[in-house]
């Protein structure tokens, strides 16, 4: 069976500029489920490894960037802590195209329309490799935490808790 061509996405295209290794990995989309823990599943790989990008807005700072195992959710409290802001909240889901480029499930946070401040979960360093997007559905990155957090100049930090 001839392997299939993955197209780069703009991401992709990031990392090889600032040779990055990483590996592209594709995945079977469900238009009806986003969620990261179908994308773990496609990908046979632990949900804990698999991370989301959230946008959020932050009362001193503006626009800011969580990225989350697939299984937890941004502790909104400890987010605003990290990021030196008094509040944070989760950005309208009609602001997340205009604001970094990218539509729900598909937000990377390499490649957004502009720079912003990121915030990485610290259990990343926990594992050799984490997913995030490649920045459309249906792709995923796999690439090693701390090059992910030298080329978007992500802080680690505790920012999330395990859903409800």
């Amino acid at each position: 069976m001839a392997k299939q061509k993955i197209e780069k996405t703009n991401a992709a295209r990031l990392l090889d500029r600032a040779k990055i290794e990483y590996e592209l990995i594709p995945y079977e989309v469900d238009e009806n489920d986003l969620a990261a823990t179908h994308v773990a599943e496609q990908l046979g790989e632990d949900i804990a490894t698999v991370f989301k990008t959230l946008v959020l807005r932050g009362d001193r700072t503006g626009h800011l960037v969580c990225v989350v195992p697939g299984d937890h959710e941004v502790d909104l409290k400890a987010a605003a802590r990290a990021s030196g802001n008094k509040w944070v909240e989760m950005i309208a889901m009609k602001e997340l195209l205009p604001t970094t480029g990218y539509i729900r499930g598909g937000c990377s946070p390499i490649g957004m329309k502009k720079r912003l401040p990121t915030y990485i979960d610290s259990s990343c360093l926990d594992h050799p490799a984490i997913y995030i997007s490649a920045g459309v559905r249906g792709l995923q990155i796999r690439i090693a935490p701390s090059a992910l957090i030298s080329f978007t100049s992500a802080t680690p930090a505790p920012i999330s808790h395990p859903m409800e």
